[in-house]
């Protein structure tokens, strides 16, 4: 299906409501505009294969530019909102798009990034001067019918750089060019229960891949999207209740800050319509899935992936209950977890996770991190680190990047920060390495306090204690730091590159405040 065909099968059902603003679109509607779209797409000269490029914050006019570029056979970019000029400028450069679309909203000085993109079409979805187009001008005299040459494009997402520069992943344009063409995200969007009666709640921002590609997903099997303009905890809850979600996407930050929410503003609003919450994005702490499903039931749906797409698990809440901890068996390629060397090892042993059979990895100009990416026998990785137990099911450790040695010992933070996450005074945390002279390495944790007054030595010592009945000896921080509030990216992944960076930068560094 395509909201093409929805537009004619139920023209006034809402393809998007936007919270809490209200606007509607719906299926006509979004149709209609997104046709206007496609054909001043095709009068700036793009034709099936070239790149257009988006950097918006949540705005029901998103949806119009991207099914514009996917019924145009484009590939579209889209850049998070969050970025300086000078990041949008590589990505738009390094993709090779030939325009990009703004709004006055975005976080950069969008006259600052005119001027590094003087050679690039502009346009802006706000009212707006030259050298911006107004998009909503410029697309709203054009004909509401489908461009004549319609084929299907696809998306070119940027990992979000929390390690390094952003990665592009461009794929092949489908070979079946039809605009609603079975696609990989189709499938397992029907893994989950997506149809045409699915209302989803979409809570994080469009820009970045699994909410896109579900929300996308959505709306071409004919359901709705209800897409929170800013994440809030309460708001989702509401969100929930107001509009009967029946599936909804999360990471493992919004759990965590919807369970922190006082017990009586939890326990006020019902949440029964939901039939499958899926989560993704990070290791979800043991603990916090546990209250979860206490509170939801077992409507918890888990998957492990990537924006490059080289595999996929699941599991559901039934069988995360008897391997807790698990993030499932894989549905698409096939796990290996393998030694440095590439050697393959048995279940219950950790190493690199690698996928075989999983979809083509490449990243956009860039043939050396591709090979990196890749073993001798053609299996991808990401970087993760974990095992597999005897029946297939995936245990993740962390990033090998974000590994801290320390005494010669191999210590991962996500174990340490998911038991952080469950203190009742701790709202968020980050474990990182900062040098040392004796241990090489030591563990250092920044904590984002409940309150801020909770910022002091007292409070630290009292963590160290509580840690120390729950961790070994080694993993325990030798350094606790307070920060107001930690680097995460909307989406939930810790910019922990940043943080890492301010200590190896000075020795003796502190983050505070």
């Amino acid at each position: 299906m395509h909201p093409q065909i929805h537009a004619k099968m139920s023209p006034n059902k809402p393809a998007v409501v936007m919270v809490p603003g209200g606007e509607i679109v719906t299926f006509r509607q979004l149709e209609d505009r997104s046709n206007k779209a496609a054909h001043y797409l095709r009068s700036c000269g793009l034709t099936r294969g070239d790149t257009i490029a988006l950097c918006l914050e949540n705005n029901p006019i998103f949806f119009e530019i991207v099914w514009a570029a996917q019924k145009s056979g484009l590939y579209f970019v889209c850049i998070s909102s969050r970025l300086t000029a000078g990041e949008i400028e590589y990505i738009v450069r390094d993709s090779g798009a030939r325009l990009l679309i703004t709004s006055k909203n975005v976080a950069c000085d969008t006259e600052a990034l005119a001027k590094l993109l003087s050679d690039i079409a502009l346009s802006m979805i706000c009212p707006c001067d030259s050298p911006y187009v107004f998009w909503q001008a410029a697309t709203e005299g054009l004909p509401s019918t489908p461009i004549a040459d319609q084929s299907a494009g696809a998306d070119m997402l940027y990992s979000s750089g929390t390690t390094g520069k952003p990665k592009g992943i461009r794929s092949e344009l489908p070979d079946n060019e039809a605009i609603n063409a079975i696609t990989m995200m189709d499938k397992v969007g029907a893994l989950f229960g997506v149809n045409q009666e699915s209302v989803y709640l979409c809570p994080a921002p469009l820009y970045h891949s699994a909410p896109l590609r579900w929300t996308m997903c959505v709306q071409k099997a004919g359901g709705t999207a209800i897409v929170l303009e800013h994440f809030d905890a309460e708001l989702a809850l509401v969100t929930i209740e107001r509009h009967k979600v029946t599936i909804a996407q999360f990471v493992p930050t919004h759990f965590v800050r919807m369970l922190k929410l006082p017990s009586d503003v939890r326990s006020k609003h019902d949440v029964s319509s939901l039939r499958c919450a899926i989560h993704s994005a990070a290791p979800c702490p043991v603990q916090i899935k546990e209250a979860m499903i206490d509170w939801w039931g077992p409507v918890l749906q888990e998957y492990y992936s990537c924006t490059e797409g080289i595999g996929f698990t699941m599991i559901s809440s039934e069988e995360w209950l008897l391997r807790k901890g698990s993030v499932g068996k894989a549905v698409v390629g096939n796990v290996k977890i393998c030694r440095d060397d590439g050697h393959l090892l048995p279940p219950r042993q950790e190493g690199t996770i690698y996928f075989e059979g999983g979809l083509p990895l490449s990243y956009h100009n860039d043939p050396e991190r591709t090979a990196s990416a890749l073993n001798a026998l053609g299996w991808a990785t990401v970087g993760d680190v974990g095992w597999v137990d005897e029946d297939g099911y995936l245990y993740l450790t962390d990033r090998k990047s974000f590994m801290i040695i320390s005494g010669g010992v191999n210590i991962y933070p996500q174990e340490i920060e998911n038991l952080l996450t469950t203190h009742p005074r701790v709202m968020d945390a980050a474990v990182i390495g900062a040098p040392d002279e004796e241990m090489g390495e030591r563990v250092v944790a920044v904590i984002q306090p409940m309150d801020w007054t909770d910022a002091n030595p007292e409070f630290a010592g009292e963590l160290t204690g509580w840690m120390r009945e729950r961790l070994s000896g080694v993993k325990l921080p030798r350094q606790i730091d307070f920060m107001k509030e930690l680097p995460r990216h909307p989406t939930g992944k810790l910019y922990k590159r940043l943080l890492r960076d301010s200590y190896w930068g000075k020795a003796d560094s502190r983050i505070v405040g």
